[in-house]
């Protein structure tokens, strides 16, 4: 489970955030890439973008059961 005191730099605030187990897969990218954006030079992903509707939600939320090590957290609202 990610760890809300272990965030990586650049998660927007709010309720998604990525923490420092990222291994910088794609997945989150693949599966929300309108929330979610690469640091290429420190080879992590963020949240870019809280989600701003029913669809986005969804997404973000697969793409935090679809994370291989749980490094997407929900902080809730």
């Amino acid at each position: 489970m990610a760890d809300p005191t272990d965030k990586v730099e650049g998660n927007v605030p709010g309720k998604y955030y990525v923490d420092t187990n990222c291994i910088d897969c794609d997945v989150c990218r693949e599966t929300a890439p309108a929330n979610f954006g690469a640091n290429e030079d420190e080879g992590f992903s963020y949240v870019m973008k809280q989600p701003e509707n029913e669809e986005e939600e969804a997404l973000c939320q697969e793409a935090m059961e679809a994370c291989p090590v749980e490094a997407i957290g929900d902080d809730g609202e």
